[in-house]
């Protein structure tokens, strides 16, 4: 999906890492944008211990179920953070799913809503140094938290040899940030390129306030914050309000 439909359409970046960068690139490709992938973070499962019973799974991200696959029972309740990791925890099999709002204060409200703290201890599934807020906000509400860590993020050094392409071309006319930790990377990675002037005609569009903070904030190294042609925020924290946001390729 990096680099289909021809070069003659503007292209968009993906910073989203595997597990969902092609998902994402597939749905921005159907909007008439050329995909090219960049990922700023690489994820990898890591090993579990055995699982205690809980009363839930929480699952913040999709990115944590790959350590899950197999390890618990498909009819655990999960509450997920957003539509995008309920359908994928459906499609790794579990069968009694719902969906918070898209972000982790929305999923601390749907769990104090729907799950009685009484009834046992909810498992919290998080990627390694993620999660401690969550943590807290559901411990303050009376819930007894088994928290694991189920991935590793590390932040992708180099932009790939294609989208350094397209950037150097001033092919890229957006690029989509789910995460702070994402945006950073990916200035990280501009910064090392030698292209952090491409900015200036790219419309870069953030999952949140958050992610948008990042984007527009001067990072370790940089005399002051990038220059963008754009920045926008979804309404809502989820990849329907980040894509209808980005909309059809001009």
């Amino acid at each position: 999906m990096a680099d289909r439909g021809g070069a003659s359409r503007p292209a968009c970046l993906i910073t989203r890492p595997e597990p969902g960068a092609a998902a994402t690139a597939a749905r921005v490709a159907a909007l008439g944008w050329r995909p090219v992938l960049a990922p700023a973070l690489r994820l990898a499962p890591l090993s579990l211990a055995p699982m205690p019973e809980a009363r839930a799974l929480l699952l913040p991200s999709a990115a944590a179920l790959p350590a899950l696959r197999g390890v618990l029972p498909p009819s655990l309740p999960v509450l997920a953070v957003g539509a995008g990791t309920a359908a994928a925890a459906q499609g790794a099999g579990f069968t009694r799913v719902v969906a918070a709002e898209g972000d982790a204060a929305s999923l601390a409200v749907l769990a104090a809503a729907s799950l009685d703290p009484r009834e046992g201890p909810v498992l919290l599934a998080t990627g390694q140094g993620y999660g401690d807020e969550l943590a807290a906000e559901l411990e303050r509400r009376g819930f007894s938290v088994i928290r694991r860590e189920t991935y590793a993020a590390t932040e992708v050094a180099e932009l790939p040899p294609l989208a350094r392409d397209a950037l150097r071309a001033g092919q890229v006319r957006a690029a989509l940030f789910l995460s702070p930790r994402s945006a950073r990377s990916t200035l990280a990675q501009l910064r090392a390129s030698g292209l952090t002037a491409a900015a200036t005609g790219i419309r870069a569009v953030a999952l949140s306030a958050r992610v948008a903070e990042a984007l527009s904030t001067s990072p370790e190294g940089f005399s002051a914050p990038i220059t963008w042609g754009g920045l926008d925020v979804a309404p809502r924290p989820d990849q329907d309000a980040l894509l209808a946001l980005l909309g059809h390729a001009p």
